[in-house]
């Protein structure tokens, strides 16, 4: 039996209480009325960035005083199940939702339909080796769950991978101070890059297999999804769309927390709550992450006005530290920002 430190600090003082700011609504989509033109740049893909790279774009084509330049769009991972038509001329298209649905996209389509996709996971042995994965910020994924439910305000990264491979099933035999009941562990969709960063990391560095007692298929980061109100749920997290939710009112309708708290891993708070950022010290734990945006190798290697929008010391390294933390991100080095991996 796992013991957890549970106990020795209330959920109340552990977990960020839920004080959401006011704020204004996050831009959606491409505005009502503006189809993306052939020559714009144009991506889908994680639901977790997609709030702050529409921002990024909304405020990098405001930037722009000559009407032939490209602009950036970004289209949203919801409403699950509907069609878009990503730029003028080019056929309709199922909503990527998810990092590896954006890109499932890029090798799916060319450049006449999308350039780019959303990931908030790296690289993997199952993506285009043609892919280049671009930096963006850094995020972290704890554990959120309901903040009146019998979760604890800690769990250990072995207590994580017993409830998700179904080797623990009841609060009790993690502490026997915890409530004897049964542990409804959720995930994200099998596209999202939070579930496979997720798995990765409580695994260690290789991706647990879920047991039969996990429900997969939430959206990521919503925790308004009625499942998750039950007092023994709990599911993934970005840390920074929490705090962008909880606290920059960066969420609305479906995309807010609900009624979750997010939660410490072995012992270390995710989230400043004085700086209303990700903590330092969860930001050096292996649950940090760069969140990217993913382009094809030979229009990343073509197009000099791409690289001069996304790659190191384009504008969005050197204009978008203030959006990036409004919507919870941290900012990544002059160095790092657009700093290209292969896959």
């Amino acid at each position: 039996m796992r013991k957890t430190a549970a106990k020795l600090l209330t959920v109340a003082a552990l977990a960020t209480s839920i004080a959401t700011v006011a704020g204004g609504t996050a831009v959606a989509d491409p505005a009502a009325g503006v189809t993306p033109r052939a020559i714009d740049f144009v991506g889908t893909g994680s639901d977790t960035t997609q709030a702050v790279v529409n921002q990024l774009a909304a405020d990098y084509n405001a930037s722009l005083t000559d009407p032939n330049a490209p602009r950036v769009y970004s289209w949203d991972a919801t409403p699950t199940g509907t069609t878009i038509t990503p730029k003028a001329g080019s056929a309709a298209i199922a909503r990527p939702n998810g990092s590896g649905a954006g890109i499932k996209a890029l090798a799916t389509y060319t450049n006449t339909t999308v350039d780019f996709a959303r990931s908030s996971r790296g690289p993997q042995s199952s993506d285009p080796s043609s892919d280049y994965f671009v930096s963006l910020a850094k995020d972290a994924v704890a554990w959120a769950a309901p903040a009146t439910g019998n979760a604890p305000a800690n769990l250990t990264t072995g207590n994580l991978k017993d409830i998700f491979t179904c080797a623990v099933t009841n609060w009790h035999d993690i502490d026997a101070s915890l409530p004897n009941a049964t542990i409804k562990p959720f995930l994200p969709q099998t596209d999202s890059g939070t579930r496979s960063y997720f798995l990765t990391t409580i695994g260690g560095g290789v991706a647990v297999t879920p047991g039969g007692c996990v429900t997969s298929g939430t959206q990521e980061n919503q925790g308004s999804d009625s499942v998750l109100a039950d007092p023994n749920a709990l599911v993934p997290y970005s840390v920074a769309h929490y705090i962008g939710q909880v606290y920059y009112g960066q969420g609305s309708g479906t995309d807010v927390q609900g009624p979750l708290t997010i939660r410490n891993v072995n012992g270390v708070l995710p989230v400043d709550t004085t700086a209303k950022t990700i903590s330092a010290a969860f930001a050096a734990t292996p649950y940090s992450r760069v969140v990217y945006n993913v382009f094809r190798d030979t229009e990343w290697n073509s197009n000099a006005t791409l690289r001069a929008i996304f790659g190191k010391g384009g504008w969005l390294c050197n204009n978008g530290a203030n959006d990036l933390k409004s919507y919870g991100f941290l900012p990544l080095s002059a160095f790092a920002c657009g700093a290209v991996t292969h896959s």
